[in-house]
């Protein structure tokens, strides 16, 4: 069973179509590539899988524990409470707080206690937030960003700020993992680091991962399959090698052969 079924969905903003009948699905364990021009609709579908949008036609479901939700209709809070967490072509981070307290925040939405038993100080709480601050910092490793802890978030180097928040994203405990250009900005060397460290999380932390990206050299290293994207609807689906063969992709709007950089 899928862990994500996006059916007929369509999206409408006035009498402009974004996106129309799009299906799309991404098996558990998956990870998954959505590529395209820009204006091709993909940050569109994040926006729609995250309850930034509502749907003008079709279905989101999501699979969790065993049973199939439409989501399509929620919050963005409900949504990610269900395990779904994002990042976003912009980065938006909590700018003027430090970078232990951009995961401590992330991390809280799973916190068990409420707010008499913080009003009161109890026990648990405190025991509650020292596993919160370890599991920060175990993040924050992970990304190599611990020696950064206490300095704000907006201070850090622009590749730092793009760790930091696919991080942030990571430690609010996702089953489903949507990485919206995680490499934009990035030079070769930061580009190449955070290809392997998304690949590593991927396989370490048993995620379900789908990446939008323009670097072509990111989607055929690490993705299994591959959604082509083009003026709101889909002109292609398959491998790495597929797509990169396919002359319907490459005359639609790639400009030529890919290359393999894998």
């Amino acid at each position: 069973m899928p862990i994500l079924s996006i059916k007929n969905l369509t999206m409408a903003f006035g009498g402009l179509a974004a996106l129309t009948n799009i299906n799309i699905t991404v098996e558990k364990d998956e990870l998954v590539g959505l590529i395209g021009p820009n204006g091709a609709g993909k940050t569109t579908i994040f926006n729609l899988l995250t309850g930034i949008y509502t749907p003008t036609q079709g279905v989101i479901e999501y699979q969790q524990n065993g049973s199939t939700r439409t989501i399509n209709k929620l919050k963005p809070h409900v949504i990610s409470s269900l395990g779904i967490a994002r990042t976003f072509q912009n980065i938006r981070l909590f700018k003027d707080l430090t970078v232990l307290d951009n995961i401590r925040i992330s991390i809280h939405k799973n916190v068990n206690y409420g707010v008499m038993p913080a009003f009161f100080k109890l026990p648990r709480v405190y025991s509650e937030e020292r596993e919160i601050l370890g599991k920060s910092n175990e993040i924050l490793e992970i990304f190599g960003l611990e020696s950064k802890k206490y300095e704000l978030a907006k201070n850090l180097p622009y590749g730092e700020q793009r760790r930091l928040e696919i991080a942030r994203a990571l430690a609010t405990n996702p089953s489903l993992l949507l990485l919206d250009e995680p490499a934009a900005g990035m030079n070769p060397n930061e580009t190449s680091m955070l290809t392997d460290l998304i690949k590593w999380i991927w396989k370490e932390y048993g995620l379900t991962i789908l990446l939008i990206e323009h670097d072509m050299s990111v989607v055929m290293k690490i993705c299994e399959r591959i959604y082509v994207l083009d003026y709101g609807m889909l002109i292609a689906e398959g491998t790495p090698e597929e797509i990169r063969t396919n002359k319907r992709v490459i005359q639609a709007y790639l400009g030529g052969e890919l290359q393999n950089d894998a």
